[in-house]
C-alpha cells in the first residue's frame, strides 16, 4: 500500500463522504500549495467547516493537518515547493527524450504571459464593452477553431442573452447578414491554415456595418484589413501540432471582463438559467432530480 499523502488521499476518497471528497480531491489537485495552506484557508476555500479538514485528516491517519503537512514535506524531500524552483528542476531532470517537453513548457508560460498583457490593452476594453452592450453577439469558428467559439458561446450564454453560435449547415449566415444588423457583433477564431470561410465572414460583416474581432494566431496576416480588433494569441509550443490552448485562457479573461462590465444584473440572469437548468436537468448531489409536470415519482 501506498503510504505517502498521495497515495493515502487516492485510496481513500473512493469511500469517503461528499464533505471529505471535497477536500481529499482539492489536496489532490494542490499538492504542491498545501504547506503555505491552514486548516481554516483550506477549508474556506472548499467551503466546509474547518472540523471537517481535521476529522478528514485524522481519518488518513495523521493527527492534524499540520502534521499531514509534515507528512507531506517527507515525501517530496528535497523537492522545491515555489512554482519558479519546480519549473527550474523541471528543466533540470528533462533528459534528451524529455527535451521537448521542457521547452514547450517554456513556450506555454511565455503564451500565458502574453494573453494576460492582451487583456490590458484599450482594443481589448473595446470588445469587451462592445460584447456586453451589443444587441446580438455572433460568434464563428471553423476546422479545430470551431472548438474555441463554442466555448465562448456556452459561457456567455450564462452572463447575457442573444449570443449565437455560427455554422454553415444552413448554406449560408443569414442569422448574421440577411435582416438588421444593428447593434450586433462578430468574434471570429482562427488559426493556420486559415479557412477561407473565416476571411469572407469577415468581409461580409464588417460590409454589413458588423464589428468584428478575430482571436488568430501570430501568423494571420489579413486580419488587420477586415476586423475591428485582432488579438494574437500564440499557438507554437513545440509539439508536433500547433496548440490553440491558450485561446481557452483568452476566453476565460473575456468572459471574466464582460461579467464585470454588465454589473449587478448579471447575477439575477446566472440565478435564473442555474434554477432552470435544475429544474429541467439537474447538478450533482442535488437532493431530488427534475421533475416531469404531469407524473408522480414513484
Amino acid at each position: 500500500m501506498d503510504e505517502t499523502v498521495k497515495g493515502k488521499l487516492t485510496a481513500y476518497l473512493p469511500t469517503a463522504s461528499p464533505a471529505e471528497r471535497q477536500v481529499g480531491t482539492w489536496m489532490l489537485a494542490h499538492l504542491g500549495g498545501l504547506p503555505f495552506e491552514t486548516a481554516a484557508s483550506l477549508a474556506a476555500t472548499v467551503e466546509v467547516s474547518e472540523p471537517t479538514v481535521g476529522r478528514f485528516c485524522r481519518s488518513l491517519g495523521f493527527k492534524s493537518f499540520k502534521d499531514l503537512k509534515h507528512r507531506l514535506r517527507q515525501d517530496l524531500g528535497e523537492k522545491p515547493w515555489l512554482i519558479s524552483d519546480r519549473l527550474d528542476e523541471f528543466k533540470a531532470r528533462a533528459d534528451d527524450s524529455e527535451g521537448y517537453l521542457a521547452r514547450g513548457l517554456s513556450l506555454e508560460i511565455e503564451a500565458l504571459v502574453a494573453v494576460y498583457e492582451i487583456a490590458r490593452g484599450a482594443p481589448w476594453a473595446s470588445a469587451v464593452r462592445r460584447i456586453a452592450e451589443a444587441r446580438q453577439v455572433h460568434v464563428a469558428g471553423f476546422q479545430t477553431e470551431r472548438g474555441m467559439a463554442s466555448i465562448l458561446v456556452h459561457q456567455l450564454q450564462y452572463v447575457r442573452p442573444e449570443v449565437r453560435l455560427l455554422d454553415l449547415a444552413g448554406g449560408n449566415f443569414a442569422e448574421l447578414l440577411a435582416g438588421d444588423t444593428t447593434g450586433s457583433t462578430l468574434v471570429l477564431f482562427e488559426a493556420r491554415r486559415y479557412s477561407r470561410l473565416s476571411r469572407l465572414l469577415a468581409e461580409d460583416a464588417r460590409a454589413a456595418g458588423v464589428p468584428v474581432t478575430l482571436v488568430t494566431d501570430a501568423f494571420c496576416d489579413w486580419g488587420h484589413e477586415v476586423v475591428d480588433e485582432m488579438f494574437v494569441v500564440p499557438t507554437e509550443f513545440n509539439l508536433f501540432w500547433e496548440s490553440t490552448a491558450q485561446m481557452a485562457s483568452l476566453i476565460n479573461l473575456l468572459v471574466n471582463d464582460v461579467f464585470v462590465a454588465l454589473g449587478p444584473d448579471v447575477e439575477r440572469r446566472m440565478e435564473q438559467v442555474t434554477r432552470l437548468y435544475s429544474r429541467y436537468t439537474g447538478y450533482v448531489g442535488d437532493a431530488s432530480g427534475p421533475s416531469v409536470p404531469g407524473k408522480r415519482r414513484r
